[in-house]
């Protein structure tokens, strides 16, 4: 009898994104992470293109009082109307 089908599992799918679980940041990684921060670029995708996790990038940000809050964003959409 054949083993039963591998199903792929959450932790399988994001391997490609995790090829730096474990090693340490570089500094070419954390001006990656600055660079990217100031371009408002969202925390996943910033983890897809550095190839860590999101939390590890919440975590570095925070290690490095870094904020991943976007800057250009108006709050409540409190825009004055025009007319």
């Amino acid at each position: 009898m054949p083993p039963p089908p591998k199903i792929k599992n959450e932790e399988e799918s994001m391997s490609k994104s995790n090829r730096n679980t474990g090693k340490p940041w570089t500094s070419s990684d954390i001006s990656q992470l600055k660079i990217l921060v100031k371009q408002n670029t969202p925390t996943r995708v910033i983890g897809l293109k550095i190839g860590r996790t999101p939390n590890a990038i919440y975590t570095k940000a925070s290690g490095l009082n870094i904020s991943l809050k976007p800057t250009n964003q108006s709050p409540y959409n409190r825009r004055k109307k025009s007319g």
